[in-house]
Formats: C-alpha cells, sequence, structure tokens
C-alpha cells in the first residue's frame, strides 16, 4: 500500500504557544485518500474519554491534514495509541506484505509536483523488530520506523515521542525545518487481514516530555 504523499485542503488546528494539537474530533474532519477502501474511522469512548477508532478489514484508507508545521518551534510529534492485534507472518518489507495496524506519518514536499514527497512512516510492526527501519515496498520516498513490534504491548496504551527533524536527517539524509502533512490509519488492504487502532493526544510539541496516556 503506497502511503508517500498527502494531498488536500488546509486545516487550522488547535495552537497554544509552543503547543500544535488535534483532537479526534478534529481529524474526523480531516479528508480521507483511499488507497483500496475505506477504513472506518469513529469517535469511540474508550478509558474514560473520547478517541479516534480506526477499524481496517481489509481495506486501507487514511485521514490526513495538509498543513505547513514549523519544525524550529514544534519538532516533537507525540501520540498514543494501541490495537487491537497484529498481523504474524507478514514480510512487512515486501509489496505483499506492507500492512499495519497502526501507523502515523508526517510529509515533505521535495518539489512541485505530486509525486515529489517524502514521509516518515511511524508503524506498530508485526514481525519487524523494534527499531528497525526500512524502505517502503513501492517507493523509497517513503520511509517506515517500527516503534512497537508485536504483541508485547498490544491491548496497552503506548505513548509515542518522536523528533522529527531528526529522524527525516537519519532516513534521508537531511532534516527539514518544516513538514507540509500528517496523517494516520489502520489498513490491512494487501494481505487482507483485519485490525483495530485507536489514537489520541495527536500534535506537535517544543519538547520531548512523554503524554500521560489513557489507562
Amino acid at each position: 500500500m503506497l502511503a508517500a504523499s498527502i494531498c488536500g485542503s488546509p486545516f487550522i488546528g488547535a495552537a497554544l504557544a509552543q503547543e500544535v494539537y488535534f483532537s479526534p474530533n478534529q481529524i474526523m474532519t480531516w479528508p480521507t485518500r483511499s488507497f483500496e477502501g475505506k477504513t472506518r474511522y469513529a469517535i469511540v469512548e474508550k478509558s474514560g474519554r473520547r478517541v479516534l477508532e480506526a477499524k481496517s478489514q481489509g481495506q486501507a484508507s487514511a485521514r490526513y491534514l495538509e498543513r505547513e508545521i514549523d519544525l524550529n518551534k514544534t519538532p516533537y510529534l507525540h501520540w498514543c495509541w494501541q490495537i487491537s492485534n497484529t498481523y504474524p507472518g507478514l514480510d512487512e518489507t515486501t509489496k505483499a506484505g506492507d500492512d499495519y495496524p497502526a501507523r502515523v506519518y508526517v510529509a515533505r514536499k521535495t518539489g512541485i509536483l505530486p509525486w515529489q514527497v517524502e514521509s516518515v512512516n511511524y508503524v506498530w510492526a508485526s514481525t519487524q523488530p523494534q527499531g528497525a527501519t526500512w524502505p517502503n515496498a513501492f517507493t523509497q520516498r517513503a520511509q517506515l520506523i517500527a516503534l512497537q513490534s508485536g504483541e508485547n504491548r498490544m491491548g496497552d496504551w503506548v505513548a509515542e515521542v518522536r523528533d522529527v527533524r531528526a529522524d527525516f536527517a537519519e532516513l534521508f539524509g537531511s532534516g527539514p525545518s518544516h513538514i507540509d502533512g500528517i496523517a494516520l490509519m489502520s489498513d490491512g488492504d494487501n494481505a487482507g487481514g483485519n485490525a483495530t487502532a485507536w489514537f489520541t493526544h495527536l500534535g506537535f510539541s517544543s519538547t520531548k516530555d512523554a503524554l500521560t496516556c489513557p489507562q
């Protein structure tokens, strides 16, 4: 499933000082980019709060936002996520195995043409080890990082904080001053898998302090 580009209309997220925060209700207003069918997105009550649910039953579509984020002011991307299950047996480095129960990705434009985009995909991998990086099987313009792997923390809320500029520098050789879009999704289109992911606390910050996720 190709996830190298993000395009759409600008959306004004909530911004407080050096913070940019996207609530689940705001994410539900973002455009949908469909790769194969449509992942079902909904606001649900979970762990005592309203969160975004992404349910894939062999589909792949992302909620995405085209918006410039200044990485000089807010370089740290943070969020909390949880998954229902993984996809055992996939080779995630191949086109047939390019499925993830949960992913968050950021993109920067490298030119004026639609395909002139580079993206870093933060994924909850099924088989690739935690900390592994590899190119998307469909395009080297998308690079993946396995932040979580397998069933070790499945069913738990997990907090993530990433220095986006540092990740671009490591994976593409240069650290941008800004990015041009962000997206999240659950997908199972290549292998026909079913999974559900939940997201909350998505945003950018000036500090790398860990978030307090729901319990």
